[in-house]
């Protein structure tokens, strides 16, 4: 009886198995460079839906935005052609850079120090097995789930003179010893900072705790036998094994400090005169109240090449680590 070869059809009559059906099928869909033309194109129909709301509500509003930044107009009026004379005002205007110094002091207390102390916090915690861990992260993570303005409204009252933290100060340095926080020159952009580095403490320490679980506890018992101490470990086991978490927390945080704009809004109106005045309410200002939108939409650009410049570098800078 002669035998069939593989590459040979079969008898008449005799079904395909559910094998060769299987092949059939999935050969249309084959990721090779043998596939039907009628498949290679079966991807990008299954990303087109999200492209399409992608596009609609984010690359439009995009190139919206940078064409209405070379223009004149107030909402109303016909709007008038004027190039890059936005930007140069923005350039030479000193609120402008006073507003991105105000950023940097957010960066700084919203980024960089949350960040270095929940590295601090989770080293400890990595060493030791805490009971009750995960009623920790919840109390971690409250601040960072309650809206910016409504933070904002409760510190006020907190800063207000005779808030909380003013009857302490006068309980124990005396009453002349208070003072309104959020309207000194000098103390209120330190105020914000403080309480922007309470809402994004916590978010930081549960991305950072959540990377410490997926690092083999072999490897500190490792470097407890070969005579690690404490800042060793953290620097040779729980740091490597967070970078990932860690790159991902300072993208976050950096982004919201540069947009930062409710917090000061709510709290203080960007005062005592542009002490808090961040870029991002700055852009509020001249779009809705002094309705010069060419204006803010130059401005709207400017933040969003800081926050890609920022973005690219951090992931560079971390990248070298991998």
């Amino acid at each position: 009886m002669a035998v069939l070869s593989n590459d040979r059809k079969p008898p008449t009559g005799v079904r395909p198995g559910r094998a060769t059906w299987f092949r059939r099928f999935a050969g249309r869909f084959s990721v090779g460079d043998n596939r039907p033309k009628s498949g290679r194109f079966t991807p990008y129909l299954f990303i087109l839906p999200g492209f399409i709301f992608y596009g609609a509500f984010v690359l439009v509003p995009i190139g919206a935005t940078v064409r209405l930044s070379f223009m004149k107009w107030n909402g109303l009026l016909p709007a008038v052609w004027v190039g890059f004379e936005n930007y140069a005002k923005l350039i030479t205007d000193p609120h402008t850079w006073a507003a991105f110094r105000v950023s940097a002091t957010f960066i700084f207390f919203a980024c960089v120090l949350p960040v270095l102390a929940a590295l601090l916090l989770t080293g400890g915690i990595a060493r030791a097995k805490i009971r009750g861990l995960s009623a920790f992260r919840v109390l971690y993570f409250l601040p960072y789930t309650i809206a910016h303005a409504v933070v904002a409204i409760a510190w006020r009252w907190l800063y207000a003179t005779d808030g909380s933290i003013n009857q302490l100060v006068g309980l124990i340095f005396g009453k002349d010893a208070r003072v309104a926080v959020l309207g000194d020159f000098k103390l209120a952009l330190p105020a914000l900072g403080l309480v922007s580095f309470w809402m994004l403490f916590g978010f930081v320490t549960v991305m950072l705790l959540s990377g410490t679980q997926h690092i083999p506890h072999e490897l500190y018992e490792a470097a407890r036998v070969d005579g690690a101490g404490p800042i060793r470990e953290f620097f040779a086991v729980t740091l490597p094994g967070v970078r990932h978490e860690l790159r991902v927390s300072l993208v976050m945080t950096f982004i919201t400090a540069i947009r930062m704009f409710d917090l000061p809004l709510v709290a203080n109106a960007g005062g005592p005169g542009y002490q808090s005045t961040t870029p991002a309410l700055m852009m509020y200002r001249a779009v809705f109240v002094n309705g010069d939108i060419g204006r803010g939409a130059a401005l709207a650009i400017l933040i969003t090449i800081v926050v890609a410049i920022g973005v690219i570098a951090i992931n560079k800078i971390l990248a070298q680590e991998d």
